[in-house]
């Protein structure tokens, strides 16, 4: 086997009984997900941690609307809450002081601050107690892909077969790199330090030199984060040793540079370093290989959308590769997944892009910056951004039709209870009105709920196991070429 392997099938390679259905390589918050999600199917799945240890230092990051809706959606949102903080919606983006607009889309319009570790233990928690395994230590060297599977590598001589592999191991891919799949983009121009950690000055002190440089610094930030911690985040001219960590001294340095002060800064919880690349992978899918998450995309953590887009990218794609193992997947289902996706994390990218030139110092940004936080006192532009950040306003292209066809449907109460909590088995779903419509032939695959009170203005709607609608409408000759499109073939 060939450890630089393009990937590329290869019709004549022999078969090979399959130790998995699907290994996934990474084992952070995107790779712990689509692991739970496979696994509501039956899937069988491993996961490979090339880490030895699960990440020790507590990274607070933040889980918007649509990521929240998700853990809502699997069941696990009162666990998620009890770890994490809840702050109001709003001044997302570019850090533009703008409230959140009243009557958001989601009963759950809040951010939900928590630790990083803690929301990887919980999900990867969740991906186990449904069945899935997790090897740490094992380390993705190569791999070899056919027409019947593919046979992976690993750091120890080991070898693996699997029907799928997805490469959700992080910004530098192994899986990306042996697969020979482009990753263009900008690269890193300046890194920032970020870090929390306790001050040895009085709190009004911090407040006055922070109200001095926000006038000409939207980059710098250092403000109080509870229980005595200080968030501080400072532009760093320049590209730094990825490979070191940062230090306390290097802080204490940057901040004498940039606010002449380094507060007395001691007690850090956790340092980190990060640069601005920006990077788009050229393919999501390469035959029998997939990627997600950061090893995907990259971009600057402007507006805290990495995270919950590899989350989001797992929500997606799980569904749709638990039905291609399963035999039931139309043919371009599992296809869906990139041409859904990618146009997603363009549009991240850019609108990361926009942020970072609204938060420079030279005049034209600054000018910029000014306009655009006048035009966000209109209600339809501070809406706008603010679901594009929360990824609410996603509207995936199913076609022509009412402008709820391809979105997420919100929470619903409904007379059988909320509607998120019935989506929890990852099935489809079809909320009928009328009581007239039936899922036979799919009930396997789709559940069927009546309730003709249904807060909705619609007579019926399709969803998907992520919670799309796929069809509104109220005729069954249609409704059954819809299930068809998502579902396959009906069951005799």
């Amino acid at each position: 086997m060939n450890p630089r392997s393009s990937g590329t099938p290869s019709p004549d390679s022999p078969a090979a009984p399959l130790d998995f259905d699907v290994i996934i390589a990474g084992c952070g918050p995107t790779g712990a997900m689509l692991a739970a999600e496979l696994r509501l199917h039956d899937v069988r799945v491993v996961v490979l941690e090339k880490e030895t240890e699960p990440v020790s230092y507590a990274r607070i990051v933040g889980l918007h609307i649509r990521s929240i809706e998700l853990m809502a959606m699997r069941g696990l949102l009162e666990r998620v809450l009890e770890h994490g903080r809840r702050r109001p919606a709003g001044a997302y983006f570019a850090a533009i002081d703008k409230p959140a607009p009243e009557g958001l889309d989601s009963a759950h319009a809040y951010l939900l601050g928590i630790p990083q570790p803690v929301i990887v233990d919980l999900l990867e928690h969740h991906a186990i107690g449904l069945g899935a395994q997790v090897r740490r230590g094992a380390a993705v060297t190569g791999l070899d892909q056919d027409d019947d599977g593919v046979t992976v590598e690993l750091a120890d001589g080991q070898r693996l077969r699997t029907g799928y592999l997805v490469g959700c191991d992080g910004g530098r891919s192994t899986v990306r790199k042996l697969l020979g799949v482009g990753f263009p983009g900008e690269p890193s121009r300046n890194d920032t330090l970020m870090g929390e950690m306790e001050v040895g000055v009085p709190p009004e002190q911090v407040a006055a030199k922070m109200t001095e440089i926000g006038r000409t610094d939207r980059r710098f930030d250092f403000r109080p984060f509870g229980q005595g911690l200080y968030r501080v985040v400072i532009p760093v001219a320049g590209v730094s040793d990825r490979a070191r960590q940062p230090t306390i001294e290097d802080f204490r340095q940057q901040l004498r540079a940039v606010a002449g002060t380094d507060f007395g800064v001691h007690s850090p919880r956790w340092l980190s370093r990060f640069g601005d690349a920006t990077r788009l992978a050229e393919r999501y899918r390469v035959g029998r290989v997939l990627l997600a998450g950061d090893a995907a995309h990259i971009h600057p953590p402007i507006g805290g959308q990495g995270l919950n887009l590899g989350l989001q990218d797992a929500f997606n794609l799980g569904w749709k590769l638990a039905a291609q193992i399963r035999g039931w997947a139309p043919e371009p289902l599992l296809d869906t997944y990139q041409t859904e996706r990618h146009p997603v994390a363009e549009d991240v990218l850019d609108n990361t892009r926009a942020q970072l030139e609204l938060l420079s110092a030279e005049p034209g940004p600054r000018a910029v910056r000014r306009l655009l936080t006048e035009l966000m006192d209109f209600d339809e532009v501070n809406r706008r951004l603010l679901e594009k950040i929360t990824a609410i306003g996603i509207r995936y292209d199913f076609g022509p039709g009412p402008d709820l066809l391809g979105r997420r449907l919100r929470d619903l109460d409904l007379k059988q209870g909320r509607l998120y909590d019935l989506l929890r088995h990852g099935r489809g779903l079809l909320l009928d009105r009328t009581e007239h419509l039936t899922v036979d032939g799919w009930s396997d695959r789709v559940d069927l709920l009546y309730d003709p009170t249904a807060p909705l203005d619609a007579p019926c709607v399709l969803l998907r196991p992520d919670g799309h609608v796929a069809w509104i409408g109220h005729d069954q000759h249609d409704l059954n070429h819809h299930l068809t499109r998502w579902f396959g073939h009906p069951t005799t």
